[in-house]
C-alpha cells in the first residue's frame, strides 16, 4: 500500500545504510510489516488469522524437512519408518505430533479466514485477485494434506487413497487411464506412495510462493477492514508496527496455547484409529473417511446416490466436490452489491450466520458420518441450501438488499462522528 503520507525507510546506521544500497532487504521488510506499512486503524481479531496461516505453513515446512529424513517411502517399511520417527529419533515423536495437529491447525485458521472474507467482503474489487489467489491456494492445500495422510501407510491412509484417487475414474473416456496414472498401477502401492511423497514434499514451497504472491496483491490496494470503506486520509491508518506486530503477537500466544494443548496432551485426538493399523489390501475398513477437514467436501460427493439423465451419480458428485469450492472463484462478480462488509448488509449477514455456516457444519458432521440414513438425506439437504447460497440467495440479496448507512470515514466509524474527537484522532 502507498500512501503519500507513509514513512520512509531511513537506515541511521552505516552498516545497514550499505545492505540498504546494495540489497533493498530492510526496506522491503520495513514497507511490507514495520512503520512504513499503514493499515486500516480499526481491524479486529478476525483479521490475526492471515498471520497465524503463515506461521502454521512455517510449522508445516520446518517440520516435513526433518521428518522426511526420516522417512521411508518404501511400501513394505512405510508404516514402520513411521514407528521408527516415533520411537527411535530424537524428539521424533513431538516433530510428528507438531507436524500431524498442525495440518489441523492450518485448515482451522485458514477455514475462520475465509469465513472473514464471506464477512466482509474481501472478495469485492479492487481485491479480486487476492482472493483469487487465497482460492488457489487452499486448493493447494487440500492437495498436500490429502497426500500427507497416504504416507502413514496405515489402513485409512491406503483405503482413502483407493476412494479418492478412484474418483477420477469418473471422468468420462479418459477416467480410467488417469486414475492408473495417477496411482503409476491398478492400486496403490510403491509407485503411488513414491509419488505421494514427492509431491507432500514439494507442494508446500509452491504453496508458499502463492502465498507470496498473495501478501504482494494485498499490499497493492491495501488491506479491507471490518467497515468495508476504503482508507481517504492519514487519520484512517495507523503503522502496522508496533500496532498490529503487537497484536498479532497476542493472537499467536493464545494459538499456541491450545496448540500446544492439543500437541502435548491430545495428540491422536483428530486422528483414525485405523490407520495405527498397518495397510492391508485384503481388508476393507468398516468406515473409510478422510481428515475431518475434507469431511464437508465427502458428504457433497456422497449426496448423489442416483444416476441424473446419462449422468452417473458419482460423476455428478465428483464435480460438485469440485464446484462447492470452484464457486468461490466467482464470488467477486455474483456478489453485486456497492457495499461490502455485512456489519452493513444485515439481510446477507443473516444468511451467512444461520445460513451458510449451519449447513457447513451440517456437511461436516454428514461427511464424518456412516454413508446411510438420515445422513444422506440430510447432507443432500444441505447441499442443496450450499449451492443456492452462492447461485443464488447471494446475487438475488445482492440485488435487492437496502444497505445501512456507511460512515463517511474509518476514523468516524472509530471515534464517532464528533469533529473534533476526530481531529483529535488525525493529530494522535
Amino acid at each position: 500500500m502507498s500512501f503519500p503520507w507513509a514513512n520512509e525507510y531511513k537506515p541511521a546506521h552505516p552498516l545497514m545504510r550499505w545492505l540498504d544500497e546494495k540489497l533493498p532487504l530492510p526496506r522491503f521488510v520495513y514497507n511490507a510489516i514495520g512503520a512504513g506499512y499503514p493499515v486500516p486503524r480499526n481491524l479486529s481479531y478476525w483479521y490475526n488469522f492471515g498471520v497465524l496461516a503463515g506461521f502454521c505453513l512455517v510449522i508445516q515446512i520446518v517440520t516435513g524437512v526433518v521428518l522426511a529424513m526420516h522417512y521411508a517411502a518404501d511400501s513394505s517399511v512405510a508404516f514402520n519408518s513411521t514407528e521408527h520417527i516415533m520411537r527411535d529419533v530424537n524428539w521424533g515423536w513431538m516433530l510428528r505430533y507438531m507436524h500431524a495437529n498442525g495440518a489441523s491447525a492450518f485448515f482451522v485458521v485458514v477455514y475462520v479466514h475465509i469465513f472473514r472474507g464471506f464477512l466482509f467482503g474481501s472478495y469485492k474489487a479492487p481485491r479480486e485477485m487476492i482472493w483469487l489467489l487465497g482460492v488457489v491456494i487452499f486448493l493447494l492445500m487440500m492437495a498436500t494434506a490429502f497426500m500427507g495422510y497416504v504416507l502413514p501407510w496405515g489402513q485409512m491412509s491406503f483405503w482413502g487413497a483407493q476412494v479418492i484417487t478412484g474418483l477420477f475414474s469418473a471422468i468420462p473416456l479418459v477416467g480410467d487411464a488417469l486414475h492408473t496414472w495417477l496411482l503409476g498401477g491398478f492400486a496403490p502401492g510403491q509407485a503411488a506412495l513414491n509419488r505421494f511423497f514427492s509431491l507432500h514434499f514439494l507442494l508446500p514451497f509452491v504453496i508458499l510462493g502463492v502465498v507470496i504472491l498473495h501478501i504482494w496483491a494485498l499490499h497493492i490496494p491495501g488491506s479491507t477492514n471490518p467497515t468495508g470503506v476504503e482508507v481517504k486520509n492519514e487519520s484512517d491508518t495507523v503503522p502496522f508496527h508496533p500496532y498490529y506486530t503487537a497484536k498479532d503477537g497476542f493472537g499467536l500466544g493464545v494459538f499456541l496455547f491450545f496448540y500446544c494443548a492439543v500437541v502435548f496432551f491430545m495428540p491422536n485426538m483428530l486422528g483414525h484409529p485405523d490407520n495405527y493399523i498397518p495397510a492391508n489390501p485384503m481388508q476393507t475398513p468398516a468406515h473409510i473417511v478422510p481428515e475431518w477437514y475434507f469431511w464437508p467436501f465427502y458428504a457433497i460427493l456422497r449426496s448423489f446416490t442416483s444416476d441424473f439423465f446419462f449422468i452417473p451419480a458419482k460423476l455428478m458428485g465428483v464435480l460438485a466436490m469440485f464446484a462447492s469450492i470452484l464457486v468461490w472463484f466467482f464470488l467477486p462478480w455474483l456478489d453485486t452489491s456497492p457495499v461490502r462488509s455485512t456489519k452493513y448488509r444485515p439481510m446477507l449477514r443473516k444468511f451467512i450466520w444461520f445460513g451458510l455456516l449451519p449447513c457447513v457444519l451440517i456437511l461436516g458432521y454428514c461427511g464424518g458420518s456412516p454413508a446411510e440414513e438420515p445422513y444422506v438425506m440430510i447432507a443432500q439437504i444441505a447441499t442443496v441450501y450450499y449451492f443456492l447460497h452462492f447461485l443464488v440467495i447471494l446475487p438475488v440479496v445482492s440485488s435487492i438488499e437496502r444497505p445501512e448507512p456507511l460512515p463517511f470515514s474509518i476514523t468516524e466509524s472509530v471515534l464517532g462522528k464528533d469533529e473534533s474527537a476526530a481531529l483529535s484522532g488525525g493529530n494522535a
